[in-house]
């Protein structure tokens, strides 16, 4: 179920080293959580953790260095922080990977890589800590997707596929789980100011601005712990998706059309 506070409440964040993450983890100590978060980059992680103390000296904030592209070293370590934190009432699925790259310069390791990441690190991860909610019957699974989890992005077809493939598992998840005492919740970013805009191996990125701060949506999802609504669009552009649903080809003619216009090479 819903939290009904943070104050008490043990969080854990996946990539928390920068961006929402990093943002996110301090923000849940102000408000009372004890928070462990998990990354690769243990020097970050370690200055997270102190953003945490500072921010809520009251909890015991742990870090764990993980590579969350290995789906089982994420279901362990997931299952290691419960143990840590005495349980876990809320775990953020946030760890992602971009991938911007046309559709005919992919290669099937490529998407699997990103959907490793993306899908697949967050599925097991929900999954080892989900007998264990279940059994208290009560905790909450926040996964954040994107606006690309509801919308074909040129371009960005594993990427892409990775949120929706994400956004699916929260929709089926939340409704076999709606009887019990767990909640599943869905966050869809829009165009937020993080290193993921500047990454190896991704083509230039077409968008330039404006950029929503990792902080808006930080809040967003500590609002959504203690709420009872499935699905929050940060910034509110759920208003795009559904006209996308509306008129498909229109949306399709558009995109590809813009797409174009920036880059005339497939």
């Amino acid at each position: 179920m819903a939290l009904s506070s943070l104050e008490g409440a043990k969080v854990l964040v996946t990539g928390a080293s920068s961006g929402i993450g990093a943002a996110l983890a301090p923000m849940l100590a102000a408000r009372g959580a004890t928070v462990g978060v998990v990354a690769r980059r243990a020097d970050r992680l370690a200055a997270v953790t102190d953003a945490c103390t500072q921010a809520g000296p009251a909890g015991r904030h742990r870090w764990w260095s993980v590579d969350l592209s290995d789906p089982e070293a994420a279901a362990a370590v997931a299952l290691e922080a419960w143990d840590a934190l005495d349980g876990l009432d809320a775990v953020v699925n946030n760890a992602a990977r971009p991938m911007r790259r046309r559709v005919l310069r992919l290669d099937v390791t490529t998407v699997d890589d990103v959907m490793r990441t993306n899908f697949l690190s967050p599925v097991a991860v929900s999954l080892a800590v989900l007998p264990r909610m279940l059994e208290r019957d009560r905790g909450v699974i926040a996964n954040v997707s994107s606006l690309g989890g509801r919308l074909g992005i040129p371009g960005e077809g594993a990427y892409v596929a990775s949120k929706f493939a994400l956004c699916g598992w929260s929709e089926s998840m939340a409704i076999d789980l709606w009887s019990t005492g767990v909640d599943v919740r869905l966050v869809l970013p829009g165009a937020i100011d993080t290193e993921i805009w500047d990454q190896p191996g991704n083509d230039p990125a077409a968008f330039t601005g404006p950029f929503e701060p990792p902080g808006t949506v930080a809040a967003a999802i500590c609002d959504a712990l203690t709420s009872d609504r499935f699905e929050v669009y940060v910034p509110d552009l759920k208003a795009v998706a559904e006209l996308k649903t509306s008129d498909i080809d229109g949306y399709l003619a558009g995109a590809a059309s813009f797409a174009t216009a920036e880059d005339p090479q497939p």
